[in-house]
């Protein structure tokens, strides 16, 4: 993986012999979370990042709509499995900012209507749409107690931040001991260490980082999946 980049001759050596990195058991029934795929996050279409966040502070830029057609796949693959879908949204102007407005000084450009989810991946009837306030897709929302009633028994996630909404689900959901897999290349994130960065940390910690492609021949059933 490019996160190979950041890393230093001795991050490497000490991931390594502290035996992090491990590739995790799968289940038989994953749910796939579709983490805050909006406008907000993406923009409203193909475009350099620098030109996207005159308009939409919160833009991914061209690395979200590279994701997108990722996450479009995984749709295709989880619906053809009959694998529980489950998007998540923010909240935008609805409730108080909190903290949000500490850390970023366009805070208050928000609008409902930027946290609506890209057409281009719009959920289907019966898919539920998660509206949350924090970064986890967990926090504060009935995720959990969805999944259980779907019978899920492992977690494929995508979507954006990498290193924020992404990587505080993941989190969550290796915490109530879900097995978690990441899709690499559906996941995307304004700033490129921070994707990288969050994808390696996930990798070594709290999921298997994989590329849509693996992912996909674990929803298919197919021998041998690494997912």
């Amino acid at each position: 993986m490019h996160w190979d980049t950041y890393l230093s001759e001795q991050d490497r050596l000490v991931m390594a012999q502290a035996g992090y990195g491990s590739r995790g058991r799968r289940g038989v029934r994953p749910a796939l979370l579709v983490i805050d795929v909006t406008y907000a996050f993406c923009g409203d279409r193909p475009e350099p990042v620098l030109e996207s966040i005159k308009r939409w502070r919160n833009s991914s830029g061209e690395a979200a709509w590279a994701a997108v057609a990722h996450v479009r796949e995984l749709l295709d693959g989880a619906r053809a499995a009959g694998a529980p879908v489950i998007y998540t949204r923010g909240l935008g102007a609805t409730v108080p900012s909190g903290r949000w407005a500490d850390k970023n000084t366009r805070a208050r450009e928000d609008h409902d209507d930027h946290h609506e989810i890209l057409r281009e991946i719009a959920p289907r009837d019966g898919e539920p749409v998660l509206r949350k306030a924090k970064p986890s897709g967990f926090f504060g929302t009935p995720l959990a107690s969805l999944l259980v009633d779907a019978g899920a028994d492992s977690l494929i996630v995508c979507g954006g931040t990498t290193s924020g909404c992404v990587r505080a689900t993941v989190v969550d959901g290796f915490s109530y001991n879900y097995p978690v897999a990441v899709a690499a290349d559906a996941c995307f994130d304004r700033v490129e260490a921070s994707h990288w960065i969050g994808l390696f940390d996930m990798e070594m910690k709290y999921a298997d980082v994989l590329p849509t492609a693996d992912v996909l021949t674990h929803l298919r059933g197919e021998p041998g999946a690494p997912a």
